[in-house]
């Protein structure tokens, strides 16, 4: 294979277009783009998750999951193209499940926090939802595979049991939103 790069400048994006990988150029600001740029950002997110020390098979499956989203942005830059298979929504639920069989079932809300580890799996999270609304308004008007949302529902799902998780490994408690602070008033 050849470098895909050999000059990172171009100037062809200088007008506020930018070209997909079909051939075809689009403004900046075009749904598709925004699409594989939320993609993008929930990938960087989880690359600085994996700068904190993990458990190896979190690890090892996060890095599989940031495959994926690569993946999921290439059928984003190029309409009609599929290369996320459905078994990796399987693969998400069962990860999932083997995680969430570990805790203890939820009794309230939780905020983000805990340990630094599972604060940022609970921004990865929120900007895999972001990304997971910005495919789903896509899909309305453009042509995009149904198993990148319902990827990226499940991966929500699993950051935040993984969140969970994290914060159990290194034995700190989940951030419980606690209803009867002093500061909050009931509607009278």
């Amino acid at each position: 294979m050849g470098y895909r790069l050999s000059k990172i400048y171009t100037k062809t994006g200088d007008s506020g277009t930018t070209g997909l990988g079909d051939g075809s150029r689009v403004k900046k600001c075009d749904p598709r783009v925004d699409g594989y740029g939320e993609i993008d950002e929930l990938n960087s997110v989880i690359g600085v998750l994996l700068t904190h020390d993990l458990p190896a098979d979190l690890r090892e499956n996060l890095l599989e999951i940031q495959h994926d989203l690569f993946d999921l942005g290439g059928e984003l830059s190029i309409p009609g193209f599929r290369l996320l298979k459905a078994e990796r929504v399987s693969d998400l639920e069962k990860l999932l499940d083997s995680l969430n069989d570990q805790l203890k079932p939820l009794q309230e809300f939780i905020l983000p926090g805990g340990s630094p580890s599972a604060a940022f799996c609970h921004l990865a999270r929120t900007v895999c939802r972001r990304a997971e609304r910005r495919l789903v308004s896509l899909s309305e008007a453009s042509d995009v595979g149904e198993i990148g949302i319902q990827y990226l529902n499940r991966l929500s799902d699993l950051l935040f049991v993984m969140a969970r998780f994290l914060n159990k490994h290194e034995g700190k408690d989940d951030v419980l939103w606690n209803r009867q602070r002093s500061s909050h008033q009931d509607p009278e």
